[in-house]
């Protein structure tokens, strides 16, 4: 059972990794994949370990160092698409079943990440909502939080539907762009991941700075 667990869960978590592989297998049907991934990441609470910033970076590379199998167009609209429905279906669970999913004795959710995605509304307010985009595992609560405090749904889904234009944009257009330097389409396992590193970053430095308030 081991043998067959693993794997599966090693391409779960790094996906980004195994685009190439995915591709060639699965064809066109890469971009259902694509689009179940950013929507799982962005739109259920329980997800927040699927790949987001990187994996969109390696598709935007992708797109552009093999062209043939994967249309920066499209991929551009799957990814800003499943993103905007992502936080919609998220802000809808947390309006509806949030409190309860909360409180109950066997949640899944944990407090921790609950209190972050609270204390990033307290700094920023409503913004937060577009700041968090660019914020790993606080971008697949933020939008639940929301929810929970019964944010107008016109004011979240305006900055639901701007920080996924930037954020796609930024690395989709990110991955593209690098993607045509030789030294990248030479070294792409280690430039991904670099942009794992970099998508962490942020949790890093406020890991760092509650230990130093302490």
């Amino acid at each position: 059972m081991e043998a067959y667990i693993l794997p599966f869960i090693d391409l779960v978590l790094h996906l980004d990794r195994h685009l190439p592989d995915i591709m060639a297998a699965y064809g066109h049907f890469i971009y259902a994949i694509l689009f179940i991934v950013v929507f799982c990441e962005t739109g259920l609470v329980v997800t927040p370990f699927l790949p987001g910033d990187s994996l969109l970076f390696a598709c935007g590379a992708l797109a552009a160092t093999a062209p043939e199998g994967m249309d920066i167009i499209t991929i551009a609209l799957i990814f800003l698409v499943a993103s905007v429905l992502g936080d919609a279906c998220n802000y809808y669970i947390g309006e509806k079943l949030g409190l309860e999913l909360i409180k109950s004795e066997r949640s899944f959710i944990k407090p921790s990440h609950i209190q972050k995605a609270a204390d990033f509304y307290a700094k920023h307010g409503h913004k937060a909502i577009f700041l968090a985009r660019f914020v790993p595992i606080v971008r697949t609560f933020a939008p639940f939080v929301a929810g929970i405090g019964k944010m107008h749904y016109l004011t979240f889904a305006h900055y639901n539907v701007i920080g996924a234009l930037v954020w796609v944009a930024l690395f989709v257009g990110g991955g593209y762009f690098f993607g045509n330097i030789p030294i990248i389409k030479q070294n792409f396992p280690l430039v991904t991941l670099g942009i794992i590193v970099f998508s962490l970053l942020p949790i890093m430095v406020e890991f760092i700075k509650h230990h130093l308030k302490k």
